[in-house]
């Protein structure tokens, strides 16, 4: 192989290797080394490289190709370079001519596990699922079930997909014999058979089943089952896998990580030699911004000098960079399983955590070649309900599953409609919060709405104010044909669900089968943009043909639109919805249990501990502290008393509670124990020893009086533990100390930040948030709180959504991107915040319109008595910010 690079002696060295050819009998063939497309990209070409071998622009040396020439060149311009070796291009164009590889070679085989003997997959899995079909409807099968169950076999049988059912009930059966909770969801949840064999909980009864758009005939392509488990105790599932079938049989699929705007500043800016903290600064200035859309101002707010030419070459360079890969990362869990070896179908790598193989393959590599994978998924949520279910049979002797929880109970909907879901499955985010006093659910479909709804193909096809006034009876129920009806009637005339875009597409505007699947694709390409645009013109065009108003169609098709970002199928929905029930059962009914589960499942869901602890106290739970005499690793019920664990100390080790926990001492018997000087004063800035008769201030003096390295047991301290002379100490403020509880457990049991602050914020006219609930729509508030979760969600375009906190209650904020742009900083940065604004009101919703913000972190340093205003920011808590 050789090229033309332009490096100086290119005409001299093709000589030498076209005699070299001659003498050997080995003939040219004429490349060109290509890096880039064209000769522009080079400089992206030459941060690539740096990036590869860790260094800076100005230390790359002969690390750069020293010209721009490796790119690709036209057929005519190879010709004229190797013009004194024409055989050398012809050879290149004969081996590209037998490259005739495809895809459609490489011969997968899904594994066929044994079965009993004279029998088949399809006669085990017809079997099996008969026999679920009896224990799922004890008191018979309804003529619609027995038919779907009987249209299901059959459609798999044809098709040869009973082995992929059969693995994935016994993934399903090992998870449940170790007590691992699970549940699929997705399309597999439109299946009969699947409920039938407890892979999915949600009875097709209760919904209705479109099974085509999970196996179809026309697609003849293999389903694709995701089953959410327990998510600490996944792993067990994934190595049940990978022992059952072994690694040269198992892996799983990869997903391509991309360069995305905070990671490409990063690297271009390492690159080209801009330290930490401006990097920082521009990613900051660049947030939930086109990269082209930073302008001067906003570099020079962030602190930096727009006129900088590095700035703006960093600027320029890590535009171009996204979307390139960036590695190969590891998928949320699709396992693929062959019969043949793996490897003969796609090569496979370790995984940086232990025990785990990768293909090199990610999910739409999978679909395009028509391989099979089993989702194994992980969901927090499943985690806490079970570890719930635990605590109600431990202290209450009542034994639950998620089939057995009472069904439609009066009180959980009281609550729901009431706004009242912190902690609750899927429904607890600011917009949930809001629908669900608009929405009011009252049964188990109006749940599958509500998770539904608030998504973006719903909002941006402008489907949610008709559906809700429809409900309320502010708006007749109206359909646009019969047809119409039958594919609406559940949602009054409003579609919400993807399956319903497709029986639209279908009904409505005349689609075949295979192009509503096609349609169907298109809308599961999930933040992918670019097919689905392609069936506009066929989608609108058709309705109108068949008489449709073209506003209707319009927005029909938005709505498919917003599918192509993030939408949710019914089934989908119904999945979900069984966990919004029953994680609302729970928080009705056990409160104390379902607090318990959620601290001791964290981190998931949108709320810190202090706000699930804080939510826990206003239903009437009692909290305790974290205590080395009490406490255990995990958050406790002592009674129906929430005692807090171990796990709640910041920077603890779970090895560092379980010495406490074995010893039960005090401060000198848990030194001599093995537990570290660091550790034991981790526990005294939580005060974590008044059961021993030491407030914080005296325990951390104890402590410090300790010796670095505990002393032999013949040499230990006196019978009294001290480690020296007690020495007068000054008692703690109510605020030093709510500061060091802040600091050391993110929460605090003796005071909120903002009662202390009280006196402080009214005299800049700041008022409690619970003096919302008394302005009338329209009027003028002026409101503060610490900020616990920020959301900029693509859908809202543009608008900002803030939660603050005081003592109170909370205050809900929208930020319109104007006020947005001129308050960016305090915004973004804030973790105290003080808000002027106007109250909007809609029944029970109440939110302020932001028309000015401030940024009062430094005041959270009085708590200190007076320390400087970097204590405050040093204090804050971080809040949880969505995108």
């Amino acid at each position: 192989a050789v090229s033309f690079a332009y490096r100086g002696d290119d005409r001299s060295r093709l000589a030498r290797m076209k005699a070299l050819a001659e003498r050997t009998g080995v003939p040219l063939v004429a490349t060109n080394d290509v890096h880039v497309h064209a000769p522009s990209r080079k400089p992206l070409l030459d941060v690539l490289t740096c990036v590869r071998e860790h260094v800076t622009i100005h230390r790359a040396g002969y690390r750069l190709a020293p010209n721009a020439e490796r790119h690709l060149k036209s057929g005519d311009e190879m010709a004229r370079l190797f013009r004194d070796c024409p055989e050398a291009v012809a050879r290149t164009v004969e081996i590209a001519k037998r490259c005739r590889f495809s895809l459609d070679e490489l011969r997968y085989e899904y594994p066929i596990d044994p079965v009993p003997e004279g029998t088949t997959p399809q006669s085990e899995l017809e079997r099996l699922a008969w026999e679920g079909a009896g224990a799922r409807y004890p008191a018979g099968l309804s003529v619609k079930v027995r038919d779907q169950i009987a249209h299901e076999l059959s459609l798999i049988g044809e098709l040869g997909f009973a082995p992929y059912f059969l693995t994935v009930h016994d993934i399903v059966r090992f998870a449940r014999s170790r007590g691992i909770l699970c549940q699929g969801r997705g399309s597999a949840a439109n299946s009969a058979v699947c409920y039938c064999l407890g892979i999915t909980a949600v009875d097709p009864d209760r919904i209705d089943v479109l099974f085509e758009r999970f196996v179809s005939a026309e697609r003849g392509e293999p389903p694709d089952i995701d089953v959410d488990f327990e998510s600490d105790r996944r792993e067990e599932v994934l190595q049940y896998i990978y022992a059952k079938y072994g690694r040269e049989r198992a892996g799983m699929t990869a997903t391509v990580i991309r360069y995305r705007p905070k990671s490409a500043l990063r690297e271009v800016g390492k690159v080209m030699g801009l330290r930490d903290d401006s990097i920082t600064a521009l990613q900051k200035a660049a947030w939930r911004r086109g990269l082209d859309e930073v302008a001067d101002e906003d570099l020079a707010e962030a602190g930096l000098d727009p006129a900088s030419p590095i700035l703006k070459r960093v600027m320029d360079l890590a535009d171009a960079l996204l979307g390139f890969p960036r590695h190969l990362s590891q998928h949320t869990g699709g396992m693929v399983i062959t019969r043949s070896p793996l490897c003969e179908v796609v090569p496979i790598g370790n995984a940086a955590m232990e025990d785990r193989t990768v293909i090199e393959w990610d999910k739409d590599d999978l679909d395009a070649l028509g391989i099979l994978k089993v989702d194994v998924l992980g969901l927090g949520m499943l985690t806490c309900i079970r570890k719930a279910f635990e605590l109600i049979e431990d202290h209450h002797g009542c034994s639950l599953t998620l089939a057995t929880v009472p069904a439609e109970d009066e009180a959980v909907y009281d609550m729901l409609c009431e706004g009242d879901s912190l902690g609750v499955f899927q429904v607890e985010s600011r917009a949930q919060m809001g629908m669900l006093p608009r929405l009011r659910p009252r049964c188990f479909y109006d749940l599958v709405i509500e998770v539904a709804i608030v998504r973006p193909g719903p909002i941006q096809g402008d489907m949610v104010h008709p559906y809700l006034r429809r409900r309320r009876g502010e708006e007749p129920v109206a359909f646009p044909s019969i047809e119409l009806e039958q594919v609406l009637g559940k949602t009054l005339g409003v579609p919400l669900f993807q399956e319903q875009a497709m029986k639209i597409a279908m009904v409505a505007a005349g689609f075949t089968a295979a192009e509503a699947d096609g349609l169907r694709r298109a809308m599961a390409t999930f933040r992918r943009f670019g097919t689905i645009h392609g069936y506009r013109d066929k989608f609108i065009g058709g309705m109108l043909a068949r008489g449709y108003e073209s506003d209707f169609a319009e927005r029909c098709f938005r709505q498919i639109e917003g599918f192509a970002d993030y939408g949710f199928p019914e089934s989908h929905a119904a999945s979900f919805a069984l966990l919004v029930y029953v994680s609302a059962w729970l928080k009705r009914h056990y409160p104390a249990a379902f607090a318990c589960a959620l601290l001791n499942s964290q981190p998931m869901g949108f709320y810190a501990p202090a706000q699930i602890v804080r939510d826990a106290q206003e239903h009437g739970v009692a909290v305790r502290p974290v205590d080395v005499s009490h406490s255990d690793w995990d958050n406790i019920l002592e009674d129906d008393t929430l005692r807090l664990g171990l796990r709640q100390v910041k920077g603890l080790s779970q090895g560092d509670a379980a010495i406490v926990t074995a010893t039960r001492g005090d401060i000198p018997a848990l030194h001599r124990a093995g537990l570290a000087k660091g550790a034991l004063e981790r526990l005294a800035r939580a005060d974590a020893y008044r059961s021993l008769g030491l407030e914080r201030r005296p325990a951390l003096w104890a402590v410090r009086g300790l010796e670095d390295a505990a002393p032999l047991p013949l040499f230990a301290w006196g019978g009294d533990g001290r480690t020296e002379a007690e020495a007068p100490l000054p008692p703690m403020t109510q605020g030093e100390q709510v500061a060091d509880d802040y600091r050391s457990l993110r929460l605090s049991l003796k005071a909120h930040p903002m009662a202390l602050l009280r006196d402080d914020l009214a005299a800049e006219g700041f008022e409690p948030c619970s003096a919302l609930s008394h302005r009338a729509h329209g009027r003028k508030a002026r409101v503060a709180g610490l900020v616990i979760t920020r959301q900029r969600p693509g859908s809202a375009k543009g608008v900002t959504f803030l939660t603050l906190e005081d003592e109170t209650g909370i205050a809900n904020l929208i930020v319109w991107s104007g006020v947005f742009e001129r308050f960016r900083r305090p915004i973004l940065g804030a973790s105290f915040l003080g808000v002027t604004g106007r109250v909007q009101r809609d029944g029970s919703v109440i939110h302020v319109l932001a028309g000015e913000a401030f940024d009062l972190t430094p005041w959270l340093g009085r708590l200190d008595g007076g320390a400087p205003p970097e204590a405050g920011r040093r204090l804050a808590p971080r809040s949880r910010d969505f995108r």
